[in-house]
């Protein structure tokens, strides 16, 4: 079936909802590069944005290559290893200090986390009302430690399950991690609805599987992902609790 009858099928009550983790639950919709710079330019690191977006990108490569993160490591962890890793490759360019790269691994990793609590907090309402009417499951690409994190945060218990990229083999956009969520839900695909921050790595995929979906849209990536516009648009986390379709 093509998406666009997939689109024209009749909507259905919601009875459950899949949330993505990292960009919607954790920084309103905003690329994690972004809050990173952020916290770059906030501990006044000397380096262009180029730059920075170089050092990011291969340390997403080195992560997803060797073992740096473990199940047990909570999100300030896994930040600490991250900022390592990119403030060594600045450093080994000549960018930066060496003797800086531990200061500001700790002082970024520190201001990352901090700004992932906020929003945590603000989503914790919204995941406190809706998986008590409904179950909720989550469904991530990320490095294998996503149950430590959550249970960091306090918020594991919002969600009847888990379904992560390097536990199951398959990263987004590849709808199979959606159609394992919506399996563990055991419903209807259209009676499931999909939150995500990315249109090409949650929404596209969700709708092909015939879920409904909301884009929680920040600032992307690129310039190009930023000019992208979708119906199924919101601007906050506490915008999906009226999107719910009820009797």
């Amino acid at each position: 079936m093509g998406i666009m009858a997939i689109r024209n099928l009749r909507r259905q009550e919601v009875r459950g909802v899949i949330f993505d983790y990292g960009g919607t639950l954790d920084s309103r919709g905003v690329h994690w590069s972004e809050i990173i710079w952020d916290a770059y330019r906030h501990s006044s690191i000397p380096v262009e944005k180029e730059q920075f977006r170089e050092s990011y990108v291969k340390a997403e490569r080195e992560l997803a290559r060797n073992r740096h993160i473990l199940p047990q490591d909570d999100f300030h962890t896994l930040l600490l290893k991250k900022m390592r890793i990119e403030l060594a490759d600045l450093a080994g360019k000549g960018l930066i200090e060496s003797d800086k790269v531990e200061q500001w691994a700790q002082e970024t990793a520190r201001y990352c986390d901090d700004s992932a609590r906020e929003c945590i907090e603000e989503a914790r309402p919204v995941l406190e009302m809706l998986s008590k009417r409904m179950p909720l499951m989550l469904v991530s690409n990320f490095y294998g430690n996503i149950d430590s994190v959550l249970r960091a945060y306090d918020i594991r218990h919002y969600f009847k399950g888990i379904i992560e990229s390097a536990v199951v083999g398959v990263r987004k956009p590849n709808p199979t991690l959606f159609l394992l969520g919506v399996d563990a839900l055991e419903l209807d695909p259209r009676q499931v609805l999909v939150v995500g921050d990315s249109l090409h790595k949650d929404i596209e995929p969700a709708e092909q599987l015939g879920c409904q979906v909301l884009w929680l849209k920040g600032k992307g990536w690129t310039a190009e992902e930023d000019a992208y516009i979708h119906p199924s648009m919101i601007k906050s986390i506490t915008d999906v609790p009226a999107h719910i379709i009820s009797d």
